[in-house]
């Protein structure tokens, strides 16, 4: 298969802005989450947050996963 044409801006660097930049409140509450509740881990422990964050950058990179 081939790959589209790259455009001015990679998809990793844009995905990269999007998570620092754009995303950043959304990705900073899931991080703390991930954080304060790392010693007792368990499957979707943090699925809110995730979301709001996942829900972020594909509003910002316009694309769904």
């Amino acid at each position: 298969a081939m790959s589209p044409p790259a455009s001015k801006t990679s998809p990793i660097r844009r995905l990269a802005t999007a998570a620092t930049a754009t995303c950043a409140s959304q990705a900073k509450t899931y991080g703390q989450c991930i954080l304060s509740s790392y010693s007792d881990a368990r499957k979707d422990m943090c699925a809110a947050e995730f979301a709001q964050f996942k829900t972020c950058l594909q509003t910002a990179m316009k694309r769904k996963w």
